[in-house]
């Protein structure tokens, strides 16, 4: 696998509305875990959207791994000027990840359109990459659904990882036992 594209929920679908949220370093460890082991079997890329929660955070994972991994970054938004409506915080993050990734192309010109232009993302991340890793639990799909249906409808020949609720729990025990302030 070359090619993955990495998505998972929103931050208010993980009931995280600030940025600065310590749960943030939880999931981007989760998604650092798991991408180190696709990087020691020839990942090369990473595709994101570039939506709020999961997918900007892998974008930051992502580009803090550069200086230590040969893997690329591409964001490829569904249609221009996604983040016009987000919170201040969140689109200077997106504008340094658009900035600062290896590729960054919109799928459609010019502003929102239609739902239309959210399925044929969906279709084209799948399209063109070898496989998907999801924040996903599969009791409680929100946004997510959408794309986790495009990536089944691929077929087996599309693989689909998870990172589920207990993978997060894992991740969080790790990086606690890690810290020395655990230990005092």
């Amino acid at each position: 696998m070359k090619i993955l594209t990495v998505t998972g929920y929103k931050p208010m679908e993980l009931n995280i509305f600030k940025p600065d949220d310590s749960r943030i370093a939880f999931v981007k460890g989760a998604i650092e875990k798991r991408l180190i082991d696709f990087l020691e079997e020839g990942l090369e890329w990473v595709l994101i959207s570039g939506q709020m929660g999961v997918e900007l955070w892998a974008g930051e994972v992502v580009l803090a791994m550069q200086e230590k991994y040969p893997i690329k970054l591409a964001v490829l938004p569904p249609f221009e000027n996604q983040e016009s409506r987000w919170p201040e915080q969140v689109q200077l993050l997106y504008q340094e990840l658009m900035a600062e990734a290896d590729f960054y192309k919109p799928l459609y010109k010019g502003d929102y359109q239609g739902p239309y232009q959210f399925q044929a993302k969906n279709m084209w991340l799948v399209d063109k990459s070898d496989a998907c890793l999801m924040l996903l639990d599969e009791e409680f799909p929100g946004s997510n659904r959408f794309f986790h249906e495009a990536a089944v409808k691929a077929g087996d020949d599309y693989p689909i990882y998870l990172i589920t609720p207990a993978d997060l729990d894992e991740t969080v025990e790790e990086m606690r036992m890690m810290d020395e302030e655990f230990w005092e």
